[in-house]
């Protein structure tokens, strides 16, 4: 092997997704944009649809085709950037339903695709996508007459429970959408955590899906093994890697592995990360490097032919701290150049 392996649980996914669905009584859908955190839409996909799932949320209508590619028409594919310049023939052609969040792209949509399914964003305060207050008051009443599938907003902090913008935005949602009879929703996962007020028709978790945080009861759903490609002994007082920046302190024995920030592994990570054989960590030292790193492995008592980057004893989040970023990312920038090995019930049902 020389190149990392990345193994994927999909059946922990599933159980992820039932975990979650059995926080509410309303529809539970799954946001599997950014190639399903960077885990495989598809596959991913079809476990979840076979635990349930029946609508799926994707960034652009590009990730939406390759999704039903994967499902075939037994699912709703919802694209969240909406109906952009260019789009009309993907949407129409892989059925995909826009959620339109500007008057620009309703106006676009109702002409171009007139009978095609759309749902609506409504601003809320994250002032990122959605309708905004006066432009919602302009197309309201037209726009909800065309029955779309669903009006949603998007949470800032909810990833914070005690932040006081959870229930501004909550209350800002219910006047701007009670009395409609369109589904709504407001969750993603970490709305679905604070409570049942959040929940509206439908949820939309993400995160939670693939092992993250908030969702503390979330399995570990990726693992990550980097091959060891040389071992060397230093002697007290050498430097490793680029500007020298690890000096051993005493005689240490050094593993070189084949990954780096080509593959995901962020350079912030450097000296602070750590490497696991087994339950026992492993410091990362040095920089990181676009294609090795180099490990402490002098406690270990045999020489390994590999260390665990993501396993049960460090999750994406526990990385992410490490390299002071959160586990999205750590996730989404997981390279293209490891194997992958998709594991558990689920992984029979995607192809």
């Amino acid at each position: 092997m020389s190149t990392g392996h990345l193994t994927i649980d999909l059946g922990a996914i599933a159980a992820n997704w039932r975990s979650l669905n059995a926080l509410t009584s309303c529809e539970t859908a799954a946001v599997i944009k950014a190639d399903g955190y960077g885990l495989g839409a598809g596959r991913v996909a079809a476990a979840l649809a076979k635990q349930g799932a029946r609508i799926f949320y994707v960034a652009v209508a590009e990730e939406g085709a390759v999704v039903r590619d994967a499902l075939g028409e037994r699912a709703q594919i919802r694209v969240l950037t909406g109906h952009m310049k260019g789009d009309t023939k993907l949407l129409a052609d892989h059925n995909l339903t826009p959620i339109l969040s500007s008057i620009d792209q309703i106006d676009r949509h109702f002409q171009e695709l007139p009978d095609h399914p759309f749902g609506l964003q409504l601003d809320t305060g994250m002032n990122r996508l959605g309708l905004e207050w006066d432009d919602w008051a302009k197309v309201a009443e037209p726009a909800l007459r065309r029955k779309p599938v669903i009006v949603m907003s998007h949470m800032a902090c909810a990833d914070e429970a005690d932040h006081p913008m959870n229930p501004y935005q909550l209350d800002v949602f219910h006047q701007m959408t009670d009395g409609i009879t369109t589904p709504r929703s407001l969750a993603a996962t970490g709305g679905m955590l604070l409570g049942a007020d959040y929940h509206f028709d439908e949820c939309r978790p993400g995160i939670g899906l693939y092992g993250g945080l908030p969702f503390q009861g979330a399995r570990p759903v990726a693992r990550l093994d980097l091959p060891v490609v040389q071992i060397r002994d230093l002697t007290e007082g050498e430097v490793v890697g680029y500007g020298n920046s690890w000096q051993a302190e005493r005689p240490t024995r050094l593993a070189t592995l084949s990954a780096g920030y080509a593959d995901g592994l962020l350079r912030s990570a450097s000296n602070r990360a750590s490497l696991w054989a087994g339950n026992r960590p492993c410091p990362l030292v040095g920089r990181v490097s676009m294609d090795l790193i180099t490990v402490d492995i002098t406690d270990l008592r045999d020489d390994p032919a590999s260390l665990a980057l993501l396993s049960p004893e460090q999750t994406v989040d526990d990385l992410a701290r490490a390299a002071g970023t959160i586990g999205y990312e750590i996730l989404t920038g997981l390279g293209a150049r490891y194997t992958r090995r998709y594991a558990g019930e689920a992984s029979r049902f995607g192809g």
